[in-house]
């Protein structure tokens, strides 16, 4: 199927690796231009040249933290002036919940909710925002925003609000900025088998004694297409988002957990 992305602009955020790296790729061999973000210069540098080299398209690495301002203001403006503009922004952004730190209500620190709010709630505020500026003077845009399961399920305290938050907040700009031609939707990954998802592995064998491959094991089970979904499949979901073929779907909350959980949503 041809998603008709040829020659469009793509800004990824948290795009070094994981679901981002994996998203940009895609993107770019769907035919889109991509600037990529994420905080760490080298690894970033490494995917925007990998993924370059494999696609023959241009993916720009800027160097950005969501939770400053004017570093997203960096980000647009490269791609507005490299790319001559911004079509499609994925919100991706995010330290895994509660970054290794105690996510409860009575043993978790204050600091946690600021820096998950920060980073990622008000970073895809901040770029939505810049992004939708542009998106809406062109009449139209794509806007793909990554929660996560925690919003549908109980979690962690801050791991579950943000994601909550994030959710709303795709529902929301649905509405405003339908009129200008310009979609959002939402995406909630579970379990990702991600660089991310081995290092947890690790930590939760050690601390329930039992082995990493055997948490997977569990994990995959739990899925109903038996397996951990990898960031590729996500990609491919993203992609048709992204594309003018899926006009007809904004303002959705899409689970892209393989299945996990048996509750039903409406």
């Amino acid at each position: 199927m041809d998603l008709q992305l040829e020659g469009k602009s793509a800004v990824v955020t948290g795009g070094s690796r994981g679901i981002g790296k994996a998203v940009a790729l895609q993107l770019a061999r769907e035919g889109c231009g991509v600037v990529v973000c994420a905080r760490s210069q080298g690894p970033l540098e490494e995917a925007a040249a990998a993924i370059a080299a494999e696609t023959g398209r241009r993916c720009i690495p800027v160097s950005a933290d969501t939770s400053k301002p004017a570093d997203l203001e960096r980000v647009i403006e490269t791609a507005v002036r490299e790319l001559g503009g911004v079509d499609i922004l994925v919100n991706n952004a995010a330290q895994v919940g509660g970054g290794g730190r105690n996510d409860t209500l009575l043993q978790g620190d204050e600091s946690l909710f600021a820096d998950d709010f920060n980073t990622k709630m008000m970073g895809y505020v901040r770029a939505s925002r810049l992004a939708a500026r542009h998106m809406a003077e062109r009449g139209w845009g794509r806007i793909i925003i990554i929660s996560g399961m925690a919003s549908r399920y109980a979690g962690g305290v801050s791991g579950g609000m943000r994601n909550a938050a994030v959710t709303n907040l795709g529902a929301v700009l649905a509405q405003e900025l339908g009129a200008h031609g310009v979609t959002v939707n939402t995406l909630q990954p579970g379990a990702v088998d991600t660089e991310a998802l081995s290092g947890r592995l690790a930590t939760m064998a050690e601390r329930q004694g039992a082995t990493a491959d055997e948490l997977r094991q569990r994990m995959a089970e739990g899925n109903a297409i038996g397996k951990i979904v990898t960031p590729a499949e996500i990609a491919n979901v993203v992609a048709f988002l992204a594309s003018p073929l899926s006009l007809a779907v904004t303002g959705e909350s899409i689970s892209v957990s393989g299945g996990g959980g048996r509750a039903i949503f409406y």
